[in-house]
């Protein structure tokens, strides 16, 4: 059981359009209240995790959300909505330990949406409480098929 109030479908989800993926983000960040969630994302480069995460900033009412971009060489991008959120891209780390210098276990003491991708180096320094592991695999030019994992 998890610990959202969310009626979501299982797994898996299919979105037949950029607009449904974005709508789906949207939708999952409706149910998030002052809380930490962190939001694994998983999935080939141009799968979605940008978009889905532009529609959980939507979800959160993040005013400039259509400008929320992938911060692979920023490492995290920070946003402020009624929950703030935090969009960490792991693909150019190099070591867990970066994630330290970083502050990550500053993220993690705090109310807000911690949305990673390729979050891989951090899986043993998630908390298992509100967290949320996604896999989005491409099935056409925009259709999507999202895997939906919450945590026990």
């Amino acid at each position: 059981m998890n610990n959202l109030s969310l009626s979501l479908p299982e797994p898996p989800i299919i979105t037949a359009t950029a607009a449904e993926t974005l709508a789906f983000g949207e939708k999952l960040a409706a149910g998030f209240n002052k809380d930490l969630y962190v939001i694994t994302l998983q999935g080939d480069l141009g799968a979605g995790k940008t978009l889905l995460t532009k529609g959980i900033a939507k979800g959160l009412k993040v005013a400039d959300w259509y400008y929320l971009n992938s911060p692979t060489f920023t490492l995290i991008n920070e946003y402020r909505g009624r929950l703030p959120l935090y969009h960490l891209d792991l693909y150019r780390l190099g070591a867990v330990d970066e994630l330290f210098e970083l502050g990550f276990n500053d993220y993690l003491g705090k109310p807000g949406v911690l949305v990673i991708e390729w979050p891989e180096k951090a899986y043993e320094l998630l908390p298992a409480r509100n967290l949320i592991k996604i896999r989005i695999e491409i099935v056409g030019s925009e259709k999507r098929r999202i895997y939906v994992h919450f945590s026990e």
